[in-house]
């Protein structure tokens, strides 16, 4: 599995509208020069995110983007999901086709976990985790 750079920028550009929450609204012009994206491509995401619900426009002279729920309701699993679909290291078996013992075993013991723990990890992180708030997993204890 790979994330392609859809999923990637998407992820990067409501990642950019909640530290920005505080505004209205932003522009794609100025997410596209903090991110160093493409304008035209970072359009053709906004689009996918809009129609998903994950974002809202806002038109006009001064228009722009903003989010359309609050950062610590949208999981990156969900994101990630919408932008590039099932997020499985290896696709289930087909209806009807026979898999031997090992080709079982591998994705029982192997692949099947593998989507467990990638789905668990993608599925915990929002947006509020990865723009300031404290995450506990990510947060250090120091003895003095």
């Amino acid at each position: 599995m790979k994330i392609s750079t859809r999923g990637r920028y998407g992820t990067r550009l409501l990642i950019d509208l909640a530290e920005h929450i505080h505004e209205n609204h932003v522009s794609l012009a100025s997410v596209a020069e903090r991110q160093n994206i493409s304008i035209r491509y970072l359009e053709q995401v906004a689009v996918i995110l809009r129609r998903s619900g994950f974002i809202r426009s806002v038109k006009g002279a001064s228009g722009g983007y903003a989010l359309a729920r609050k950062p610590e309701d949208v999981s990156i699993g969900d994101v990630l999901r919408v932008l590039e679909g099932d997020m499985l290291v290896v696709d289930p078996p087909l209806p009807g086709v026979k898999e031997t013992r090992i080709q079982r075993c591998i994705r029982l013991t192997v692949f099947n976990r593998l989507n467990d723990r990638i789905a668990a990890l993608i599925d915990r992180k929002t947006l509020a985790s990865v723009t300031g708030t404290v995450d506990p997993d990510e947060s250090y204890m120091y003895f003095i």
